[in-house]
């Protein structure tokens, strides 16, 4: 059982209440975690205002689900490994590719990159050597391309953080345990 209750989105108020029908209009339903950030409307506004930043990024939506993937495998977050596996196929990931994002792995040697540094950054708390830096950059991962890991690594474990305390229940398929 949830330890913060998702709010329904017919009895919120105000702010909060915009948001939720935003999120419904966009995506036809609010899941759980959005429900449960309703709480604060500054939780809500600043998770929605820092995703949708990334609709000028330089990842792809695919590569940043794959990184979501990985931080959430690494976080150990059902939560948003069932809601990033399905999302990731919205996104055109494909199945094997979901795995391998779990893994921190891909078959394409720039993600490949990415995502080490993104299990990387998770894992350490933010710390990386000179040499993992310089892995990514061999790779081919330019300046822009580094912060904006680091900034999905960051929305990821705020999200992954708010399931873990709140014990959101999971709305989406269940993604299996890795084999």
């Amino acid at each position: 059982m949830s330890r913060i209750q998702p709010l329904d989105p017919e009895k919120t108020q105000g702010k909060v209440k915009e948001l939720l029908a935003t999120i419904k209009a966009k995506s036809g339903r609010v899941p759980n975690i959005f429900k449960t950030m309703a709480h604060s409307s500054t939780a809500l506004q600043a998770y929605l205002g820092f995703s949708g930043a990334f609709a000028d990024a330089k990842l792809s939506a695919k590569v940043r689900e794959q990184i979501a993937l990985a931080v959430g495998e690494d976080n150990q977050c059902q939560y948003c490994l069932s809601a990033h596996s399905a999302i990731g196929k919205l996104a055109g990931l494909t199945p094997e590719e979901i795995e391998s994002g779990r893994r921190a792995k891909s078959a394409d040697p720039k993600t490949n990159a990415i995502l080490k540094l993104a299990k990387k950054l998770s894992s350490n708390r933010g710390n990386i050597t000179d040499a993992e830096l310089a892995e990514a950059r061999k790779a081919g991962c330019s300046d822009e391309e580094v912060l904006e890991i680091i900034a999905a690594v960051a929305l990821n474990i705020f999200t992954n953080y708010i399931n873990h305390v709140a014990d959101t229940a999971v709305d989406f398929p269940q993604a299996p345990p890795l084999s």
